[in-house]
């Protein structure tokens, strides 16, 4: 019987011995097939141990392209051959390595990335044919333990005999397949002799559990997310934090049933880790992105450069709810971000637009949301009641297992990056609202609860949908008296949205042929009147199969039931969904716009209008504060606008376009644009498409809130005029600079009774304006050619944006 076991163990030492020689041989290989790196891996042990690293990180793909067999032997059985590769490398380690500079006693790993084919799994599709393999699993760490250290070998002595003890310590976690040993501390040797056990010279490796969980955008509708415990050891710990997209390769291993007592058969099954690596953390975290082809990026550049593009996106967003053009503008905004800054001081401004929509019952302002879930690369949806202050940041819980404090995120750090979509957001009680304060200007979720003191990153855009205080909005209150949110939570939002159900004949019946022909649909190969076949959804969630269809066509084709009310001659061009969600996936992080002066000089004068607004019309209320963060919300629009047209640079025009949404917000006022009408002789069909888009930009419809005032509309019609009209000429003709000279020195005439002696640009823009046709109206360039003129001939002093009558 000796015998025998002797033979086996001779065996498992010849295995060893030639899986450890044959790994040599991979490690001095040099030009592998399937990866990036040239040379040898034996050659990066050098830099591996001057960065103080004890991993060396090999790719599974050149290890199958040198030798198939040992690939497979490592993924089905890798507690035999991993032991057998770490030696390997400590061998060449020891070989290579500088023993006066590094250390070299420590242990050194050898972890393993690439494609794992069917051994690439998720939380959900864990099996039990997997126990024993190794695997590649993606999640998102939802929570972390202590870093705890484990005990693997203890010195004692004994000072009767005046000898010393080793005692080695192994449990199921530990690599290879060793009999598990005690974790108890011996006392007394055999002779029954008292042991004192020396803790300096004992051998302890850092330990650590982390819970990952599969991602919310994979995890299929209705069915609660599933979780796997992961073992961290030695030098792969606090390599991930609650929040973080992780990809592991470990061993899925079983630990056996702790209670003896119990009759169960079920065990607690953990992951080993061999290999841990943070995936990107730009929206999507890398995993649900779009798989966007060398065709896309064509003819998504394509799209931008078109005139009118912005306009094109912002229709194609819900095509199935009618109206409210702004708030989808709006959408279009958040979804694309503006430019977040880091400053060398330490300050974070946020790049990312929260946006907040208050109004009646049933104006589509949950199916907003729900359209924002389905295109954002990653959202995550909460309810009002349905969330805690805890929930929605971070949670102190106590681990079943050990007793101790740990952290788990909550769906505000699980959606860095991404998008929180809140509905019924005036049913959160107080104290959960004051949670988000911090979220929604830091982008940071601080805790300091049961001895635990953090910040976690929540780098998030908020759209919240509420109903007014009183279930309907009444228009004769003021809107604070109707939103029942205070002014430090309101501040935070970019802009809030007010949406009523005004009664309109025209409205109303447009609004249902539009609803009763969507609900006339029928797919295109299903038959009417035929029952529904059901589809089962793909374990993975994701839609590759689409994505990788290659389409020329990225416009929806025109189906009278679906685009309602619109003609197939003059149809409004609607994108497919697919593309957009990689045009939004691949514009939002592709460019970072820089401001230019001119869209600078726009935002200043926007702000300090909205700010210096007295409100001489009662009825005219601005819905939100009017704070320095307003100043941040122009900024982020017009980031997030040129953003859309894949710009280098925030231009005039994404700053007029940026006060227009935010003006909406405030006011519901819509600007009344001149239509400009141009002859051109146009070659293809592009080029009128894109004459037709201008000119329907330029043409708004003159829609406004029923409390607007009329006589403010007229007399404001005439500015609004001149500041659509050309401005690309920066000189002023001496007839018009004469003009402008007589008006101005009657407005400072006038003004001479209020003892002013200076007038800020806007107030003489206005003044001058006043009783002038459209036609003779002065534009914005006109204006500041003509005051730096007369301010050149000593007539007025001209200097940041004041002028001083001399």
């Amino acid at each position: 019987m000796a015998e025998n076991n002797q033979t086996v163990a001779t065996l498992i030492d010849e295995a060893a011995e030639q899986r450890k020689n044959q790994f040599l041989e991979f490690l001095s290989h040099e030009g592998h097939q399937g990866i990036v790196e040239k040379g040898a891996y034996k050659d990066m042990i050098p830099s591996m141990l001057a960065n103080g690293q004890r991993r060396l990180v090999v790719s599974i793909d050149a290890l199958r392209y040198y030798n198939q067999e040992l690939t497979n032997d490592l993924l089905n059985n890798p507690a035999e051959c991993l032991p057998a590769f770490d030696n390997a490398l400590k061998e060449i380690v020891a070989a290579v390595g500088d023993g006066e500079e590094h250390d070299l006693s420590m242990p050194f790993y050898v972890g393993f990335n690439g494609s794992f084919g069917d051994h690439h799994v998720n939380p959900r599709t864990l099996r039990a044919m997997h126990l024993g393999k190794m695997v590649c699993i993606e999640g998102i760490v939802t929570r972390c333990s202590l870093v705890r250290p484990k005990v693997l070998k203890s010195i004692h002595y004994s000072p009767k005999t005046n000898r010393h003890f080793m005692h080695e310590y192994r449990d199921a976690t530990t690599p290879g397949n060793s009999i598990p040993t005690g974790a108890v501390y011996p006392t007394e040797d055999a002779d029954g002799n008292p042991l004192v056990t020396e803790f300096g010279y004992s051998t302890y490796r850092d330990h650590q559990t982390v819970s990952i969980q599969e991602m919310p955008e994979r995890a299929p509708p209705g069915q609660l997310p599933r979780s796997v415990d992961i073992i961290l050891d030695d030098d792969l710990v606090d390599r991930a934090k609650p929040g973080d997209r992780v990809s592991i390769v470990g061993i899925y291993r079983s630990l056996g049933n702790r209670n003896a007592n119990q009759t169960s058969s079920t065990f607690k099954t953990v992951i080993l880790c061999n290999e841990i690596s943070l995936l990107s953390t730009k929206a999507g975290g890398g995993v649900a992105a779009p798989v966007i082809t060398d065709n896309d990026i064509v003819r998504i550049t394509e799209l931008a450069r078109k005139k009118g593009s912005f306009k094109i996106l912002a229709q194609s967003l819900a095509p199935s709810i009618w109206g409210h053009e702004y708030i989808k503008r709006a959408v279009l905004m958040m979804l694309l971000g503006g430019v977040e800054k880091n400053l060398d001081n330490g300050t974070h401004i946020r790049g990312d637009i929260n946006m907040l929509m208050v109004g009646d019952p049933s104006t589509a302002k949950s199916q907003i949301l729900r359209y924002v879930l389905n295109i954002a690369p990653l959202a995550i949806a909460t309810t009002g009641r349905g969330s805690s202050g805890v929930g929605l940041t971070a949670a102190v819980t106590s681990d079943k297992e050990t007793g101790e404090r740990r952290l788990e995120a909550g769906a505000m750090v699980l959606a860095d990056r991404g998008v929180v979509c809140i509905d019924e957001f005036d049913k959160m009680s107080d104290m959960d609202r004051v949670a988000i304060h911090e979220v929604m200007e830091q982008q940071t979720v601080t805790i300091a609860k049961a001895g635990i003191h953090t910040s976690l990153n929540a780098r998030c855009s908020v759209i919240a949908a509420a109903n007014p205080i009183f279930g309907m909005y009444d228009l004769t209150k003021d809107p604070g008296r109707n939103i029942a949110l205070p002014d430090s939570l309101l501040s935070r939002f970019d802009l809030l949205f007010i949406v009523t159900d005004t009664v309109d004949d025209v409205r109303d019946r447009q609004i249902s042929e539009h609803v009763l022909s969507m609900h006339r649909y029928v797919k295109p190969g299903s038959e009417e009147g035929a029952p529904i076949t059901e589809l089962i959804d793909d374990i993975m969630g994701d839609e590759l199969g689409d994505s990788l269809v290659e389409d020329d066509e990225i416009y929806e084709k025109f189906n009278p039931n679906l685009h309602a009310g619109v003609s197939k001659k003059n149809q409004s061009k609607i994108l497919k969904s697919s593309f957009l969600k990689k045009y939004i996936y691949y514009v939002k992080n592709r460019v970072q716009p820089v401001l230019t002066k001119r869209a600078t000089d726009r935002i200043i004068n926007v702000y300090t209008s909205l700010r210096n607004d007295k409100e001489e019309d009662s009825s005219r209320k601005k819905t939100a504060p009017i704070t320095a963060r307003t100043l941040e919300t122009l900024i982020r629009l017009s980031t997030a606008h040129a953003k859309a047209r894949l710009s280098e640079t925030v231009d005039d025009k994404d700053a007029k376009a940026a006060a227009e949404v935010l003006r909406f917000a405030m006011f519901q006022e819509v600007i009344k644009a001149k239509k400009n009408k141009r002859r051109r002789v146009v070659e293809n069909d592009d080029e009128s498409e894109e004459d037709e888009s201008e000119e329907e930009e330029a043409s708004e419809e003159p829609t406004a809130m029923e409390e607007d005032d009329e006589m403010r509309e007229n007399d404001s019609t005439a500015v609004d005029n001149a500041m659509d009209e050309d401005m690309e000429t920066e000189s002023i003709t001496p007839e018009r600079l004469a003009l402008f000279r007589e008006k101005l020195n009657h407005v400072f005439n006038q003004r001479t009774h209020e003892d002013l002696e200076s007038q800020t640009f806007d107030t003489i823009y206005m003044a001058i304006n006043e009783g002038l046709s459209s036609r003779q109206a002065f534009s914005l360039m006109e204006t500041e050619a003509a005051l730096v003129e007369m301010s050149n001939q000593n007539q007025i002093m001209y200097s940041d944006g004041v002028i001083y009558r001399i």
